[in-house]
């Protein structure tokens, strides 16, 4: 199980984003409706694990034999086949399917890249970028995350799923901030990223 740490922000991420951004919407082409940078290391100024988080927005995740060929063609990216869905809010009333994903993730000695692809519309779709947006304009929201992912990995620094379940709740505390924000601004999502 890798380590967990926590590093200060690094301004790097975003070009190395758009790198593997690129490399993406070449490959997948009209199969990605949105490629998005999400994740810690999308906000600018927030402490984050160094791996770069990206969500590819498609209109259906099956059949997955193309989106495994273009995922590979993209720079090797593979499959993990035990990871099928995201945390689901308490009390969300969305269907399940809502929180269906597909997850591809480095090849050995790639550089650290977690590819979530989720279905346009759906539930979780608009909660990862609610979430980076929300973190992006409110400081305290920022600050206070920032500090509860410093303490986990603190505590946790060896035990990934202690670190993924606790953070997994302070996210839907978070949310419940953007929420209201996203109520009060009529915020939509903006362009895709890549």
């Amino acid at each position: 199980m890798p380590q967990v740490e926590i590093v200060p922000y690094r301004a790097e991420w975003v070009e190395e984003f758009r790198a593997i951004g690129a490399a993406l919407r070449s490959a997948l082409g009209g199969m990605a409706l949105r490629i998005d940078h999400i994740g810690s290391t999308s906000v600018p100024g927030l402490a984050a694990k160094d791996r770069i988080d990206i969500q590819v927005t498609v209109p259906t995740l099956d059949p997955v034999d193309p989106l495994v060929a273009a995922f590979d063609a993209a720079g090797g990216y593979l499959l993990r086949e035990g990871i099928h869905s995201d945390h689901r809010p308490p009390g969300d009333t969305h269907p399940e399917v809502h929180w269906r994903k597909r997850y591809f993730g480095i090849p050995e000695g790639g550089r650290p890249t977690n590819l979530h692809v989720r279905v346009d519309g759906h539930a979780n779709q608009r909660y990862a970028l609610l979430f980076r947006d929300y973190l992006r304009v409110d400081s305290l929201a920022c600050g206070g995350y920032e500090r509860a992912k410093m303490e986990l990995a603190r505590y946790h620094p060896e035990d990934l799923e202690a670190y993924v379940t606790i953070k997994d709740p302070i996210c839907d505390i978070v949310m419940a901030g953007a929420e209201v924000w996203a109520t009060t601004t009529g915020w939509m999502p903006g362009p895709s990223d890549a």
